[in-house]
């Protein structure tokens, strides 16, 4: 005969009512602790025992200490091999929690490296902080207390004293393991909330005109060996004048390393005859020295009837470029020559640099003047994963994706590394989404389940705790 369709077995609610209270009592009676999944780097396909694993990613979990009155096991032991510990500790983890905070970050990894990732696997190793140790997990109670109301809520994890073998968890001594794992607990729970960029902006330039200037620079020979970039001298201008600068572009085609093209820094100015330019083999010094680079030479072609782009600064550098933006040049109101510059950007999406190639000819003050081309109207690229690992392009800060708000751009960074910076380009190694970073709103302590701002912000506005008796009239 079928159940009594009037009476409950236990409905979604019921049992939503009792995983919150586990987790609140979890949070309040126990204690956090360091859960370190492993990883399997090598197996034997034959008996199929783990060769060697590694330990390289750790989670903060609150955790009950079911043997609270001290460790199980048969404690210390005295063998003819000498002292053998064979403390055990039973400890209590929420389910949900779990599922919620490490099980979806080891579904990102291969099944190669993880072959269970719904649940805490044995051989799994737990750090105890109180006792500075690391237990490994022996057994996966996953059914005690039996079903309340039809369904499970807790893990019981059945833990002996970790013994070290051969396993990597990239500690240089085993001795400072748990050192290290305290150092590590810093930093856990912490949370990164950075609002994204969503608009770039345009960079702007400053620009002079020179007369006695070099318009450009040719290639006569590109060379070849140019494994390091060389450097290029040109002869200084006369009295009163500007030095012309410039920097190598080097190339490699079928495996011939050579000079590109010669581009200008500063055009100079003052100049009465053509400079020379000597292209500057990079050479290490000492016993066997090397020259890295051999026949690659220029000429300059000097302007002294007319006037050219003399300087080209960076006013600002503008953000939000994915690629290097191009740079115009106003034509002149005298001659023909339109000068021809390139731009660089950063990966953070700023414009670092500018080259002139051509500084044109027949401008007058006032006229040679330059506009970069804006950046795309960003409003994002891709959708960043819950869990999956984002590094920041500039200051390589890691942290795993805890929120992503699309409409606000904001981004929460959970278990992070390193600080990012604005203008950083946070890369999701998953979605391969990519977001400039405009500011960090904050970075701290987050909780979902710690409810006291909420609790302290309603009752502020029933008592008034600045009175002197904020429970009476005065």
């Amino acid at each position: 005969m079928a159940l009594n369709p009037f009476f409950l077995q236990g409905s979604q609610s019921e049992q939503r009512l009792i995983q919150d209270l586990i987790n609140e009592q979890l949070q309040i009676y126990g204690v956090e602790v360091i859960y370190l999944p492993r990883k399997i780097v090598k197996k034997d396909s034959l008996f199929t025992e783990l060769e060697s694993s590694k330990f390289d990613d750790n989670f903060a979990l609150e955790a009950y200490v079911n043997t609270y009155e001290g460790y199980d096991g048969a404690g210390d032991i005295m063998t003819k091999f000498g002292m053998s510990l064979k403390d055990e500790l039973v400890v209590t983890i929420s389910k949900e929690r779990f599922e919620d905070f490490i099980a979806p970050f080891l579904a990102t990894l291969p099944e190669s490296e993880v072959e269970v990732t719904t649940r805490p696997r044995e051989g799994d190793v737990i750090y105890f902080p109180l006792g500075k140790r690391l237990f490994e997990v022996k057994f996966v109670e996953h059914e005690k207390p039996f079903y309340q109301l039809g369904k499970t809520y807790v893990y019981e994890l059945k833990c002996e004293l970790f013994e070290l073998e051969d396993e990597m968890g990239g500690w240089s001594e085993p001795n400072a393991i748990t050192e290290e794992i305290d150092e590590v607990l810093e930093d856990q729970g912490y949370i990164t909330t950075m609002k994204m960029i969503s608009i770039g902006s345009t960079a702007t330039l400053g620009v002079s005109t020179a007369s006695g200037y070099i318009r450009t620079i040719n290639l006569t020979n590109d060379g070849y060996d140019y494994s390091k970039t060389p450097t290029v001298a040109i002869s200084t201008a006369p009295v009163g004048g500007t030095n012309a600068t410039a920097v190598a572009i080097t190339t490699s085609i079928n495996g011939i390393e050579s000079v590109k093209e010669i581009l200008l820094t500063n055009p100079g100015a003052g100049y009465t005859v053509t400079p020379t330019v000597t292209i500057v083999s990079a050479a290490s010094t000492g016993v066997g020295a090397t020259t890295y680079g051999i026949g690659a030479g220029a000429t300059a072609t000097l302007v002294t009837s007319s006037a050219g782009i003399g300087t080209v600064s960076i006013a600002s550098s503008g953000g939000g470029y994915a690629t290097d933006p191009t740079i115009y040049f106003n034509t002149p109101t005298a001659g023909v020559g339109t000068a021809i510059a390139r731009s660089w950007i950063n990966a953070a999406g700023f414009v670092t640099s500018i080259l002139i190639s051509d500084a044109g000819i027949g401008y007058t003050s006032g006229t040679g003047i330059a506009t970069v081309s804006p950046p795309p109207v960003i409003a994002g690229v891709g959708t960043y994963k819950y869990n999956e690992l984002v590094t920041g392009s500039v200051s390589n800060a890691k942290g795993r994706v805890k929120t992503w708000n699309r409409v606000d751009n904001v981004l929460k960074l959970g278990t992070t590394s390193g600080t990012f910076t604005p203008g950083d380009v946070a890369i999701g190694a998953t979605s391969g989404a990519r977001y400039t970073v405009d500011y960090v709103e904050s970075a701290e302590f987050v909780d979902k389940y710690d409810k006291g701002d909420e609790i302290e912000t309603e009752a502020d506005s029933i008592l008034d705790f600045t009175e002197t008796n904020p429970f009476g009239n005065v």
